[in-house]
């Protein structure tokens, strides 16, 4: 079962060959994974055999082992030709002989073991992930509307998280609970990050058997897929207890990143770039004296998957489009001390950016 109507489906595959005719490109070779569930609903994988959605200037196939084809569910695919291979046939040679001429992309799901045959019958064989990209960075309504789902979702987690960071338990003991708490409403999670003290400075911890203390501070980041496989991704910055008994320089930087959360918010506006995104809140940083230790991007795409175009990053031109959805979460992280993080998944309107998060983030807060 897909996760939305046939139509919908449709019309993606019929974006994704106006792509390939006003690039004039010989055609898109999906692989399977989130591009391909996206253009067809379906996650099924052949594993290290090759399944492959073309869409190509004369028509659209999906290339697939006969062993697989019925587990695709692709029976409803309007206009999509389904065509098997059987082992000890070539199916790179079935793909190459349905792309027409100029640059062919290939999609980012494709792995090495497949994009080496292509290259080797497609001379002009080019790695196309941002092509592809155009395609789902701008979300449809049906996207917006799973995208608020998770939201919701995860935000009803992170309600729970504070009355959960008592003193004397372990940062496992805490996440093995959130886990569960996750998927009450999510069919999978996707990651727990549960940093206490020293921990939270590592911004891609886990969770481990520290202890907590009154006073920690602790990063909790969250994130799962729905049914529609489509992701939640938020985190929180907590104290154990009181706030009021978390380091000094701990409470003056986390003044410095609510204002860095703000300006980001503030300047998000269709026409802006990742770039310039990235630089409104980075430059509060900077200026507050922390800026070495604000050490990665500002946020990542998300959709169905985790982390996904448009990268909110130093340096990139891309320009961010009303219905695109993504995070923002500044952070600055402390080594051997502390670290903390506020992320919200936004959705790009006509007037700026709407918070898909809406748990409170203010320190030790479990309020919505």
């Amino acid at each position: 079962m897909t996760a939305f109507d046939s139509n919908v489906y449709a019309e993606r595959r019929k974006q994704a060959a106006e792509l390939v005719a006003a690039r004039s490109l010989g055609g898109l070779v999906i692989g399977t994974g989130p591009e391909f569930a996206y253009l067809t609903g379906s996650w099924a994988s052949s594993h290290e055999r090759l399944t492959a959605l073309v869409v190509a200037p004369d028509g659209i196939a999906v290339i697939a082992p006969v062993t697989d084809i019925q587990s695709l569910g692709l029976q409803d695919a309007a206009g999509v030709e389904v065509v098997g291979w059987r082992d000890g046939e070539d199916p790179y040679r079935m793909v190459a002989q349905r792309l027409g001429e100029g640059p062919v992309g290939l999609g980012s799901s494709l792995t090495a073991d497949h994009v080496f045959p292509l290259q080797s019958l497609l001379p002009h064989t080019e790695l196309a992930a941002e092509a592809v990209a155009e395609l789902f960075m701008v979300k449809d309504a049906e996207e917006l509307a799973e995208l608020a789902k998770a939201g919701a979702a995860i935000d009803r987690v992170h309600q729970r998280a504070a009355e959960l960071l008592q003193p004397g338990r372990t940062e496992r003991e805490v996440a093995e609970e959130l886990h569960a708490l996750i998927l009450e409403e999510h069919k999978s999670v996707s990651f727990v990050i549960v940093g206490s003290g020293p921990n939270g400075a590592n911004p891609h911890h886990d969770f481990s058997d520290r202890v907590l203390e009154a006073g920690d501070p602790v990063v909790v980041d969250l994130g799962g897929a729905l049914p529609s496989g489509y992701q939640s991704d938020c985190t929180r910055t907590h104290v154990v207890g009181d706030p009021a008994e978390a380091p000094k320089d701990f409470l003056e930087a986390y003044a410095v990143l609510e204002r860095a959360f703000s300006a980001a918010c503030e300047a998000a506006r269709p026409g802006i770039t990742a770039g310039e995104l990235d630089a409104a809140a980075r430059d509060v940083i900077d200026a507050a004296g922390c800026g070495d230790y604000f050490t990665h991007r500002l946020g990542h795409g998300i959709g169905l998957s985790g982390h996904e175009q448009p990268f909110i990053i130093a340096g990139s031109n891309v320009v961010l489009r009303e219905g695109m959805a993504f995070s923002i979460e500044p952070g600055i992280y402390l080594p051997g001390k502390w670290g903390m993080r506020i992320e919200d998944i936004v959705r790009m309107t006509a007037d700026g950016v709407e918070p898909l998060n809406r748990t409170r983030r203010t320190l030790g807060g479990n309020n919505g």
